[in-house]
Formats: structure tokens, C-alpha cells, sequence
């Protein structure tokens, strides 16, 4: 075959060719392709998908439970949720024709909130740390099997995103805690992601004058949420979690 002037392939006129005929359908016959339909399986999608993970959630389970028949078996949520000086900004409600003015101060540091929430209950538990890292995620998994009684007489199956500070060689964890990881870019399917709107809403609009200031408010604002399960509930407890 030979290029032309305008672009396009031709064949030698001294030889004989098929290509002319190998457009759209044809140049799939011509070089055996044909269309096809995946092969069905027992989990559609790919494996380590949002979907494969929901359908296996309840068996996951179910072997925990199975495994640990005399003891009680909990399904929990970890996240980190950021928040600092650099404002957070809501639309709200105002007077036609007024423009509502937030008085801001952007700054750049920060604080961390490492939230567990138990979907089932509502029950969470809340820690304020500086940053995220393996030492402090320890930390905090540490201060939570403490709180709520993990170990030989009851097992916490913990749902956790992939983060790198999660999976390093370094972490420690409890006795009585699993931890399960979600599959990558998944956040739909992390229940604790739904908790921030709820923990920033005496943040919103706000300047704070400093980290403390804030910390203060948020410690506050974690306090009235751990209070107050059914709100948590209606806010994380998927369709798909209740059949756990």
C-alpha cells in the first residue's frame, strides 16, 4: 500500500488488495475481531470494585462473626476530615436583592478530626490531632478500641480507606479491631465522609483567630453529635450496610 497526495491509502494498481473493502464492520472480519459480552460472574464489575464490595460486605461479616462465635461483632467507619484557618464557605440564606458578607482570614494551618462512626448505632467517637500520619493514626486506633471495649468479648470490623498512613508496615493494631479497606477512589462508599457536613456547620462563614479558637469550637460541636445518634444514623447508614 501507497499514500496519495489527498492522505488517503491505495493499493499498487499491479497487485490485488482487499484493504478498499475493510471499512468500519469489514476491518473488524477481515482481522477475526467480532464483538463480544463479558462473561457473567458472581460479582459484576471488576474485582476490588464499588460494586464487588458492596455485594461482599455482608459475607465479610458474617466470617468475622464466624470466626469469633462467642464474642459481639460491631462494623464501624474511620475517615480524617481537614480543617484550619483557611475558611470554609457555605451559600446561605439572604434577602432579595442583598449580597450576605462573610468576614474571612485565609491562613494555612491546620488540625485534624479522625472520626468512627458505627452506622448501625449512630454512636461515633471523635479525635482532634495535628496531622495524619502513622503515629498518630496508631494513636488513634488505640483510643478507640479503648472506648469501645474491642478485644476477646467483642470485634470491630473497621471500614478504612487505603491511605498510605493506613496500610504502612508501621501501624499496630488492637486486638478485637479489623481493619477492611475500601477499594481505591471510592469515597462513595465511606459512611464517616457524610459526618463533615454535620462537624463543619458551626465552622462555616466563620474567622477564627487561631487553632485553639477553633479547636475549641469543634471539640463543642463533637460533643453535641456524639449526642445525638439518629441524626448520625439517617446521615451513614447506607442500604447496602444495613444488610451487615
Amino acid at each position: 500500500m501507497e499514500w496519495t497526495e489527498s492522505g488517503a491509502m491505495d493499493c499498487p494498481k499491479n497487485r490485488t488488495c482487499s484493504c478498499a473493502s475493510t471499512t468500519g464492520m469489514g476491518l473488524l472480519k477481515e482481522v477475526k475481531l467480532q464483538w463480544a459480552t463479558s462473561s457473567s460472574s458472581s460479582c459484576p464489575g471488576r474485582p476490588g470494585s464499588s460494586i464487588c464490595f458492596q455485594k461482599n460486605f455482608p459475607q465479610r461479616v458474617e466470617e468475622l462473626r464466624q470466626a469469633y462465635p462467642q464474642a459481639e461483632v460491631e462494623v464501624w467507619a474511620f475517615d480524617e476530615h481537614r480543617l484550619g484557618l483557611k475558611p470554609i464557605l457555605r451559600k446561605v440564606w439572604a434577602k432579595r436583592g442583598q449580597r450576605p458578607i462573610a468576614t474571612v482570614h485565609h491562613r494555612y494551618q491546620w488540625l485534624y478530626l479522625y472520626a468512627f462512626v458505627c452506622p448501625h448505632s449512630g454512636l461515633t467517637q471523635w479525635f482532634i490531632l495535628p496531622r495524619v500520619s502513622v503515629a498518630w493514626f496508631n494513636r488513634a486506633l488505640q483510643e478507640f478500641a479503648k472506648a469501645v471495649g474491642a478485644g476477646t468479648h467483642k470485634q470491630v470490623l473497621l471500614v478504612i480507606d487505603g491511605a498510605g498512613w493506613h496500610r504502612a508496615e508501621k501501624v499496630v493494631v488492637p486486638p478485637g479491631i479489623h481493619l477492611e479497606f475500601l477499594p481505591p477512589y471510592s469515597p462513595e462508599l465511606q459512611p464517616a465522609e457524610h459526618l463533615w457536613q454535620l462537624s463543619d456547620e458551626p465552622l462555616v462563614n466563620r474567622k477564627f483567630e487561631s487553632l485553639d479558637a477553633l479547636e475549641e469550637t469543634l471539640a463543642s460541636r463533637c460533643n453535641i453529635l456524639a449526642a445525638m445518634p439518629e441524626v448520625i444514623r439517617q446521615h451513614t447508614l447506607f442500604h447496602w450496610w444495613r444488610q451487615a
